[in-house]
């Protein structure tokens, strides 16, 4: 039984994810602000890699039946409806609509996993619900592929110590399984930091954030467990 991280997806090549079971962690903020729209009745997710990309995939789309989402170093993109806060996910921004995301670091990771099967996207917001899933996705294959966003292309504390606690949640009980050298890490970084709110409020993202004006996002990504949905990525579309 084998559980790989990676801190970024600079290092996948084509066939890193072929048919494994993925976990895709940007907690601050897509992955959080995903979770967030489909708790708030949001009909699907589409990840773009590009704002450009996001523009191209609606041009033709009724604008009453979609909402576009993103933002390029922290800033809501100018033309978008949203920005990349899960606070803005609110039932009436959102419900019945499908949102196009595009975000610095987590929507280009959950494009590069669209090779995995299946790729569910994790936060602290739902972290014992998607932890329960990826421990079935282990127990059922054997293997399990942790993708971090990263932070411009660089290892994320805040992505990396999410990876650790859903390593102990989904490794419990297993018998002899190997970790690579980035799960190891992220193993031993949950251990060592106080919880979710002090791994998030060291990191270097949340630091950008405060001095951005959204310190507000940092405290709500922190707050595990605020709900129960599981985002699953899959021909492009993410649905709970």
């Amino acid at each position: 039984m084998k559980i790989d991280v990676y801190f970024t997806p600079l290092g996948l090549n084509a066939g890193d994810l072929t048919g494994r079971g993925v976990v895709v962690i940007d907690v601050l903020r897509a992955t959080s602000s995903i979770v967030a729209a489909l708790s708030a009745g949001a009909k699907a997710v589409v990840p773009a890699a590009t704002s450009e990309e996001a523009v191209r995939l609606t041009a033709n789309l009724e604008k009453d039946g979609i909402v576009l989402a993103g933002e390029r170093r922290m800033v809501k993109i100018e033309g978008f409806g949203l920005g990349n806060s899960p606070r803005e996910m609110t039932p009436d921004a959102v419900r019945g609509k499908t949102m196009y995301l595009a975000t610095t670091n987590g929507t280009p990771a959950l494009v590069a996993a669209q090779a995995g099967e299946p790729i569910l996207v994790a936060a602290a917001l739902n972290f014992s619900a998607v932890a329960e899933r990826a421990r079935a996705v282990f127990a059922d294959r054997g293997d399990l592929v942790i993708l971090c966003a990263g932070r411009e292309r660089q290892f994320a504390l805040e992505d990396a110590y999410t990876a650790g606690r859903l390593i102990k949640a989904v490794k419990k009980g297993a018998r002899k399984v190997t970790l690579n050298d980035a799960a190891q890490v992220s193993l031993d970084l949950a251990g060592q930091q106080g919880g979710w709110e002090d791994a998030f409020d060291s990191s270097d993202a949340a630091r950008q954030l405060r001095e951005a004006g959204l310190g507000e996002d940092v405290a709500y990504c922190a707050h595990p467990d605020r709900f129960n949905v599981v985002p699953v990525y899959a021909d492009r579309r993410i649905t709970a």
